[in-house]
């Protein structure tokens, strides 16, 4: 399926990549010498809010995907999880306890204290992940 002008512009600040975020996938993909990967940004069914957050390095795109670079990244998200995180930027974290990835989702009602998992409209509420849940 072709995306037309205005769709590539709509879609290439549905999920923003911190420039921070970028060095640190684009260290990894030269530590292990992966020239063409991409970082694929997802939802699934699951953890203890309902949603869960994903990422994955990806060496091959799917069809359906929605594909953008920022920062020197391929960023590519499938339609079902971009309804989930339209407006989501993903950030790269250091802090007390350690360095990782963070999504920041403004769709998200509730998010559980471990922060990778998230409740959206119509899904279910949080359950019980030892960290509880934010609101």
């Amino acid at each position: 399926m072709a995306m037309s002008t205005t769709e590539t512009t709509e879609t290439a600040t549905t999920i923003t990549l911190s420039e921070r975020a970028a060095s640190e996938i684009k260290g990894l993909f030269e530590r292990e010498n992966m020239t063409t990967a991409a970082l694929r940004v997802f939802v699934s069914g699951g953890g203890c809010s309902g949603l869960q957050y994903g990422m994955q390095i990806a060496e091959e795109t799917e069809p359906d995907d929605i594909e953008t670079e920022q920062h020197g990244v391929r960023v590519l998200v499938d339609p079902l999880s971009l309804r989930y995180l339209a407006g989501a930027s993903v950030d790269f974290v250091d802090d007390e306890m350690g360095g990782g990835f963070k999504i920041d989702n403004p769709n998200a009602l509730q998010s559980c204290g471990c922060g990778s998992s998230f409740a959206a409209e119509g899904e279910s509420s949080c359950g019980s992940c030892g960290g509880g849940c934010g609101g």
